[in-house]
């Protein structure tokens, strides 16, 4: 086992460096006041210093449970564990599906694989395409596996969204086979044009979907949640109360106070769509004007950009040289199951302003 790159990464650079490389939502997006006011509401109540129920307190459960029916995804608090963050979400289904075969997309999110490898999950790769990924590749391997990691929604790394006839498909070989998706979604709430429909929603009782409050409110407090058939839920108890008995109660009752006012949870959550996509435009347009021989998609949403020079440029070698000049990225082999070197990118354009996403492409094409 080899520690995250990205937490390596954030670790080595100092303020002066502009970092492209970690997931990070824009600061000047979160919503303090609103926050605030509910934090000074929630200590009010007794409740909050007291341990809690391990699958999380019934009012967050209920909120959460009441947007995903109103999204035509029918779930009541009992289909929710809350969890501490979605990483733990991943880490306690991993545990329960320990030593199985796993169908993950290629490339895939860093923080999974290393969770998956920590659990002896053995992973086989389906190649991503522009719209999903492979359907035909993925059903040779989900008819051997039948346990699949997929993030449908502007996937991380790649930023690719699943088209609705994938969607389909997927969920039609999953119930083939009677096996399980486990849909990781920490990014659907941050559409530039429209929220998709949850591969989940097609096979309830095949499903976990993952999501978080970590990309539309504040990373710190370290709420996600897992949404699953109530029998499914009950086999990850275990595994949760060995774990931390509870997720942190204050960040539960601090949340549930907040989601109260549903209006203004949608105003913020708009406010966030808004600047990422302005971000996302820009930093496209830059790259095309300063470094051509990248080339990408334009995201549809999402925190991050992804693309690839022709072949022959190593890009972990060049992120050595970046670091040097003060701007960092993450380079395209992390996301692979062997790391062999590749000519790949990922950016992260959320938390970065203008200034420092003209600066600090430059610099990286300074250094090509």
């Amino acid at each position: 086992m080899k520690r995250s790159f990205i937490r390596e990464i954030l670790e080595a650079i100092d303020e002066e460096t502009i970092s492209f490389a970690g997931g990070l939502p824009s600061e000047k997006l979160f919503p303090r006041d609103d926050l605030k006011v509910a934090t000074l509401t929630a200590l009010d109540n007794p409740k909050i210093y007291q341990y809690g129920i391990s699958n999380g307190i019934n009012e967050l459960r209920e909120q959460i449970a009441s947007r995903y029916t109103k999204e035509g995804f029918p779930t009541t608090k009992d289909n929710i564990l809350i969890t501490t963050g979605s990483q733990q979400a991943m880490y306690i289904l991993a545990k329960f599906f320990e030593n199985k075969d796993i169908t993950i997309e290629e490339p895939s999110y860093l923080g999974a694989m290393n969770i998956f490898r920590l659990n002896h999950l053995n992973m086989f790769g389906v190649k991503l395409e522009d719209d999903g990924i492979n359907v035909e590749e993925f059903e040779k391997s989900f008819k051997e596996t039948k346990l699949a990691y997929l993030i449908p929604d502007f996937q991380n790394p790649s930023a690719t969204t699943y088209c609705d006839e994938k969607r389909e498909e997927i969920a039609k070989i999953v119930k083939k086979y009677d096996g399980i998706l486990i849909e990781d979604s920490p990014y659907s709430e941050l559409f530039f044009d429209k929220k998709n429909i949850a591969i989940s929603s097609k096979l309830p009782k095949n499903s976990f979907h993952l999501g978080s409050f970590s990309k539309t409110l504040v990373p710190s407090l370290r709420i996600g949640w897992i949404r699953a058939d109530e029998e499914l839920l009950k086999s990850l108890m275990i595994i949760k109360e060995s774990i931390d008995l509870h997720s942190c109660g204050i960040s539960q009752y601090i949340l549930a106070e907040y989601l109260k006012d549903e209006e203004k949870y949608e105003r913020h959550l708009q406010e966030i769509r808004d600047d990422y996509a302005k971000k996302a435009n820009y930093f496209s347009e830059q790259l095309n004007k300063i470094m051509p021989e990248f080339k990408h998609q334009k995201p549809k949403g999402g925190m991050f950009l992804y693309g690839s020079f022709e072949e022959g440029i190593d890009t972990f070698a060049l992120v050595q040289e970046c670091l040097k000049k003060k701007v960092v990225f993450v380079p395209g082999n992390q996301f692979y199951i062997d790391k062999v070197p590749n000519p790949e990118i990922r950016f992260n354009y959320t938390h970065s302003n203008f200034e420092q996403i003209e600066k600090g492409i430059k610099l990286i094409k300074s250094c090509l």
